[in-house]
């Protein structure tokens, strides 16, 4: 039961409560090598973020709305930053009863100091940690509506989203006394609570702003490939903080989901490659990059749970089933989902938090379930966490984006779009000639 336990940050509190004698004599005391590792992984989060989302995401827009993105990402991460000091962490991690949410207690970081220690780390650092995340989930949204948001409107809709779609989930699944922690859901390091989550609000974010001026008409192909291809490499390396660093720990499990990390990837990028090769008759760069993070979003979810072999079949199952929705599906029903963010973080969150129920099996060389559990029953426990991920994220998505268009507007005019949004919103241009 105890690997199961590392999903929650605050879960290695439980060796606390094992020793209670040690504890009355003792107070809790960091352990150096678990913090230098779980500082490292903090900025390797941010990394993912600045420059890594935003170099992938930016190459893939066109010339005149490189900049936009990049500053959408910038200004995103400090934002929620900000924001988390006040009161994400207490709404996430605020040792609150409730199910849903985790209340004031820690608003503005109260109680927390550098003695504080959350498990073997100090409660600082795991709050810098877990801040990385929900930076990097709202940053993840803006790939669907790209090329044609309203700047203004962007950051009020973040600010919101985060504090009442991200916060909650965070401590339905990550902490303690969450709703689904309790149940048992395997999500080690993301998958319902970043990928799902922001992938489905995107989702309907590109569905209530509407296509791109031109989209299906006018070349709307990447900028800079080269680019994009630098942003996912960056991603991959970054994402062994995201998911080796959701060990809480320097320890077997960190080593566990680093492996798998590597070979999932991997796996998703070959897969990737031979689908469209065979579709196309040539893999392309764009395809090798999808590919690429298409695994890490399915390994998210069950990297630490999951053998090395698991790994790569998950990898080798995701890429098809995400090349068919950035493909297929998505030109069937014509929506505009400007860099695929459903199609590959929400179709690829899915498939990987429902396959960890399956290849966390002994069976299949991953750790097992918690005592008393099936693989059924395990499974039954991943569809309803990602049915309510889908199903909350989904509904308050929707009612934020027609609130903050009814106060600010969502989308640029039309002649603001046609210029590009580096120039019209931000006054400068990301290349000059």
């Amino acid at each position: 039961m105890a690997n199961f336990r590392k999903i929650s940050g605050l879960a290695a509190l439980a060796s606390a409560a094992a020793l209670p004698a040690l504890a009355d004599t003792a107070p809790a005391v960091a352990n150096s090598g678990d913090t230098a590792w779980m500082m490292t992984s903090s900025a390797l989060v941010l990394f993912m973020t600045v420059p890594g989302l935003a170099l992938f995401y930016g190459g893939l827009v066109r010339t005149k709305n490189m900049l936009s993105v990049l500053m959408q990402c910038t200004l995103i991460t400090a934002l929620v930053m900000v924001i988390w000091v006040f009161w994400g962490y207490s709404m996430a991690f605020g040792g609150g009863p409730s199910p849903y949410w985790g209340g004031f207690g820690k608003l503005a970081l109260a109680g927390v100091t550098k003695d504080s220690v959350s498990g073997t780390i100090p409660e600082y650092v795991f709050s810098v940690f877990q801040m990385t995340f929900a930076a990097i989930t709202p940053a993840l949204i803006i790939g669907s509506f790209a090329e044609r948001i309203k700047f203004s409107a962007l950051l009020l809709f973040i600010a919101l989203w985060s504090t009442l779609v991200y916060f909650p989930i965070a401590h339905m699944v990550w902490d303690s006394t969450g709703l689904f922690f309790k149940m048992g859901a395997m999500d080690f390091a993301g998958g319902t609570v970043v990928h799902i989550n922001a992938g489905i609000a995107a989702f309907v974010g590109c569905l209530m702003i509407g296509k791109r001026i031109g989209f299906g008409k006018d070349n709307m192909a990447p900028h800079s490939m080269t680019l994009t291809m630098v942003g996912a490499s960056i991603l991959w390396v970054g994402w062994f903080g995201f998911n080796a660093g959701s060990a809480l720990a320097a320890n077997g499990t960190a080593g566990l989901a680093m492996i798998n990390t590597f070979v999932a990837t991997a796996a998703a990028i070959l897969s990737w490659s031979a689908v469209e090769g065979m579709a196309r008759g040539k893999a392309s760069m764009l395809g090798a990059a999808s590919g690429m993070v298409a695994g890490l979003v399915a390994i998210t979810p069950a990297c630490g749970f999951v053998g090395p072999v698991g790994a790569v079949v998950l990898g080798l199952v995701v890429s098809p089933i995400c090349y068919f929705f950035v493909t297929t599906v998505k030109s069937s029903f014509g929506y505009d989902d400007s860099l695929d963010v459903f199609g590959v973080h929400c179709i690829g969150g899915i498939t990987g938090a429902l396959l960890t129920g399956i290849f966390a099996s002994t069976a299949f060389g991953g750790v097992g379930y918690p005592d008393g559990q099936t693989m059924m029953g395990q499974e039954i426990v991943q569809i309803e966490a990602v049915l309510t991920t889908i199903i909350w994220s989904g509904v308050v998505s929707a009612i934020l984006y027609k609130l903050v268009d009814m106060v600010l507007g969502l989308r640029v005019e039309a002649d603001a779009e046609r210029e590009g949004l580096d120039l019209s919103s931000h006054g400068e241009a990301a290349y000059h000639s």
